[in-house]
This record gives C-alpha cells, sequence and structure tokens, in this order.
C-alpha cells in the first residue's frame, strides 16, 4: 500500500488505479502519475494509473473489479460512466490458503450473564415475540405497559422489554423454504443469550403456529419462557393484562442473574457493512478484520455475512476454509444466489446501491473485495445457513442477504451476542437485544455524525494510524461493550424497528 502525499493511495502494485483520498480539482499532479488529472475527483473515487483499452480490466486491491466500457486515459476518473461488470471466473482452490494465527498473549475476559444451556449474554433483555404481523401492536402495548407501570424498577439487573414485531408469519406457506427460515429465526431469537426471558404472543391463526414453535424443541434451556394467543387469552385488554402478570414473574427470575467473568470463547459477533464508500475496504473493514482475528485467536467466534455483498470476492474465502467441503458449502450458496436472484428478476449485481457509487464504489466485485476484509484472516471453519445455530467456533460465515437490518437478524438468530457495523455513509440502526458497535470510514462522516459512531477508522488515512492499532482498539472496545459499556445506538434508543426476518416466496 503506497500513498501519494496523503492525495492518493494505490492499495496493491498491481493496481491500475489510485484512489482519492480527498477532492482532487482536475489538473492536480499526484506523485507516481505521469499526467495530470484530466478530471475532477471525489474522495473515495479511483483515478487511473495508465490508459485502459474496452474490455480490459480494471485492477484494486489486486483483483479484477470489473472491466473498462469505454476508452480510459491516465489520469481520469474510473467510475460507472466507464467502468462495468465483465465476464468473471473464480480459482476457488478449496483449503490451500489456511494461516495460522499468532498466539494471544495470555486470556481475556469480560463480564457477562451466564445462561442454562452454557450461552453467556452481554445484555439481559426480555423479550416479547411474535409469530405473526396481527400479534405486533399488542405486543407494543403490553411493553409500553410495563414501561408505564414502573415495574422494572423493581429489577434493576433488566435492562427493559424488547417487543420483537415484523411483517409476516401468515400468508405463507407452512412448508416451504420461507416457513423453515422465518421458523429458524423465531427460535433463534427465544434462545438468544442476550435475552433473560421470552414471552411468545402470537393470534392464534395464523400459518406460524404457536404449538409448531414450542413443540419442536425446549425454547430455552431456563425455562424463563411463556406464550399465549390473543384468541385464546380473550381479546387485547385481557392479552395485556396477563403479558403484564406473566413479565413480572419472568423478570423476578432474569434479576437474579449478574454479571459475572466469562472467557472470550462466550463471544459471538455478527460483522457487517452498511452505507459503504471508498473508505470501507480501506480503513474500517481491515481495521474490524484484524479486530476479528483477535477474537478469533482468543477463542471467540466471529460471523461474516451478506452472499450478494461477497459475490465476486468468494474465492478469497474458499482457499481459506478448514477443508473442501466447507469450502464447497460457499459456493452452493453463491450458486443458490444466482438462482434466487434470477427466478424474482434481479441480478446479482443490483449494488452497489446510489450511496454506495457516490462513495466511489462501482461495481459487486469492488464491493465485494472490500467487504470481505471483515474477516480478517482467520481459517474458515464453517458455512451455514440463514438464521441456524452457530456450534462451531473461530471465523464462520452465515448466509443472508445483504440488506443490513436482515442480515443482523439472522446473526442474532444464530447467537450473536455482539454485532460491529462499519459504514462510510452514515448508517443508523440497533439491534436489541444485542449491542451494535458502529465504525465510521472516514474522518469527514465521523465528525459530521459522531454522536452516532463508535469509533473513527478514518484516521487510518488521516492520521497515518495502522490497520493493526485500530483493530486493537476495536477488539477493546467490544470487550468493554460486551461487560455493559452502552453503545452510541443504545445511548440514542435504536432497536425498536430492526427485526427484520428474511421473507420469501409468496405472500398468498
Amino acid at each position: 500500500m503506497t500513498r501519494s502525499a496523503q492525495q492518493a493511495i494505490r492499495l496493491h502494485p498491481d493496481d491500475n488505479i489510485l484512489v482519492a483520498l480527498a477532492d482532487l480539482a482536475a489538473g492536480t499532479t499526484l506523485p507516481g502519475l505521469d499526467v495530470p488529472l484530466q478530471d475532477a475527483v471525489p474522495r473515495g473515487h479511483k483515478v487511473a494509473t495508465q490508459a485502459i483499452a474496452p474490455g480490459e480490466n480494471v485492477v484494486r486491491y489486486g483483483q479484477i473489479i470489473g472491466v473498462a466500457t469505454a476508452p480510459i486515459a491516465a489520469g481520469a476518473h474510473v467510475h460507472s460512466h466507464n467502468l462495468g461488470m465483465g465476464a468473471h471466473t473464480q480459482d476457488y482452490a478449496y483449503a490451500t490458503d489456511i494461516r495460522p494465527l499468532p498466539a494471544t498473549s495470555g486470556p481475556r475476559h469480560f463480564m457477562g450473564y451466564h445462561r442454562q444451556g452454557g450461552g453467556v449474554g452481554t445484555r439481559n433483555y426480555l423479550g416479547i415475540l411474535t409469530s405473526v404481523n396481527c400479534s405486533g401492536s399488542v405486543a407494543r402495548f403490553i411493553a409500553e405497559a410495563v414501561e408505564k407501570s414502573g415495574m422494572l424498577d423493581a429489577f434493576p439487573n433488566v435492562d427493559g422489554v424488547v417487543p420483537i414485531v415484523h411483517g409476516t408469519g401468515c400468508g405463507m406457506s407452512g412448508k416451504d423454504e420461507g416457513y423453515d427460515t422465518l421458523f429458524r429465526t423465531l427460535q433463534g431469537y427465544a434462545r438468544n443469550p442476550n435475552f433473560g426471558g421470552i414471552l411468545l404472543v402470537g393470534l392464534g391463526c395464523e400459518v406460524m403456529q404457536i404449538p409448531d414453535l414450542i413443540g419442536a424443541g425446549r425454547m430455552r434451556a431456563d425455562g424463563n419462557f411463556r406464550y399465549m394467543t390473543i384468541q385464546q387469552t380473550g381479546g387485547t385488554r385481557r392479552t395485556i393484562d396477563k403479558g403484564l402478570e406473566m413479565l413480572r414473574e419472568m423478570a423476578a427470575v432474569a434479576n437474579a442473574a449478574t454479571r459475572q467473568p466469562a472467557g472470550l470463547e462466550h463471544l459471538v459477533l455478527g460483522m457487517q457493512c452498511g452505507g459503504s464508500d471508498g473508505y470501507s475496504g480501506i480503513t474500517a473493514n481491515p481495521a474490524l478484520g484484524a479486530a476479528s482475528d483477535l477474537l478469533v485467536a482468543h477463542g471467540a467466534t466471529t460471523i461474516l455475512s451478506e452472499t450478494p455483498e461477497i459475490y465476486g470476492a468468494e474465492h478469497l474465502l474458499t482457499r481459506r476454509a478448514v477443508s473442501a467441503e466447507v469450502g464447497a458449502k460457499i459456493v452452493e450458496r453463491i450458486r443458490w444466489w444466482e438462482d434466487y436472484t434470477a427466478r424474482n428478476g434481479g441480478e446479482m449485481d443490483n449494488n452497489p446501491s446510489p450511496g454506495n457509487k457516490k462513495g466511489g464504489l462501482t461495481t459487486i466485485l469492488e464491493k465485494s473485495l472490500g467487504a470481505v476484509a471483515k474477516g480478517g484472516s482467520a481459517p474458515l471453519t464453517q458455512v451455514y445457513k440463514f438464521a441456524e445455530p452457530v456450534t462451531e467456533r473461530g471465523f464462520v460465515y452465515m448466509d443472508s442477504p445483504g440488506y443490513d437490518p436482515a442480515s443482523v437478524t439472522g446473526q442474532i438468530a444464530s447467537g450473536a451476542n455482539l454485532i460491529a457495523f462499519t459504514t462510510g455513509r452514515g448508517s443508523v440502526s440497533g439491534y436489541k437485544p444485542t449491542p451494535c458497535v458502529k465504525l465510521a470510514t472516514n474522518t469527514e462522516m465521523y465528525d459530521r455524525m459522531s454522536e452516532d459512531m463508535d469509533i473513527n477508522c478514518g484516521d487510518i488515512v488521516t492520521a497515518g494510524v495502522s490497520v493493526e492499532a485500530k483493530g486493537r482498539e476495536i477488539f477493546e472496545l467490544l470487550i468493554r461493550v460486551a461487560s455493559g459499556e452502552q453503545t452510541r445506538s443504545e445511548e440514542l434508543g435504536f432497536g425498536g424497528a430492526e427485526f427484520v426476518p428474511w421473507t420469501m416466496g409468496a405472500v398468498m
């Protein structure tokens, strides 16, 4: 990685583009570039270092990010007007690039809530989980009644009550992939260790039946679980009253839990990026990758997701898979997505979004190569479907859409008790019951939105902070947050609207 007087950066010796580190005017001269800039180039966007003919590959990170769709002169702005997707094939080279992580300096701990069954929570919420959209309002009414009553004042160890409402659960098939995915998601939330108890509320006549949910296995190992339907209980007011009674009993049980030391092997971190920009693959994503490696080295589990946003970079993961079988699961998911998008009239290159493009990203290949950096360098130990329970430790992959709320929902259902979220445009969100640490990719956005951001990773560019040092900073903050320190999104009260199960299949 080389910088040109802090105005531009070459990320790999094989690259035929530079990335602007500031807004550059036409006529600017850059060290290492023989001609002045032909165009004004915004911060985070790309500049050609040499003439690139139509059909010739454009290379960033030492990897192909697309092909020129028009002649590109040296010093020209490279973006969607002259760069597009081309035919690309990948050499998956399964399990050929497995690198053991360096040894750690010693065990580390956080202060968490130990649950029956072995999980450790970083928070201690009560959840009101809904089986169907039709019970969503009543779940919110119950949560509001708890707040108005002041009931939780008597239970200082309980962080609050979270209504988990959504827009599905009926008008759907009861036996297809969409049903199975929602079923896993609801069960996964009920079992997440950040909940000290769960009240499950249904309407009664929905496709996602309460008896099916609770009959498929014990919902919680600790037994702090109640359920009811509005129709059987006798309507809205009676359901609210009964819900208050049940939550009071459950709060007494949850309040008995106190924070106790736990090894980092009990941390499960979901990693996300949203509102990405041209800096994402330079600053916050590789810094989070460094933090991921530190966590994995200490026995923790980290989850990479967003399959449409690793498209074109999946070969970097298959090479790190611990076996050909694990690597092949990544490719199977890619093929599934190619079919899924095709049969629904979409395409895998529906990204980057308008905001991503404004921030300098042009093709999904470019975005994916930056996104994969969140996964660090640890071996890939397993691949899971959306909301499947994560049982292997280490660096793992969970299939999900690129839509951040849905992807995080799947990670929490899979067991994540922490979330780290990188953003270049300035995403605002939170994910109760799991705290979310926001990592800004650039200093300008961090300064503008500092009340929403936990760490500025832009100083990797503006102040020469190393990726390794920033990774250590993220690692230490994650441990503090796991032990109870509030994140910016928690302080602002986010988390009431971000439960978004992946909806697939016909709505009937």
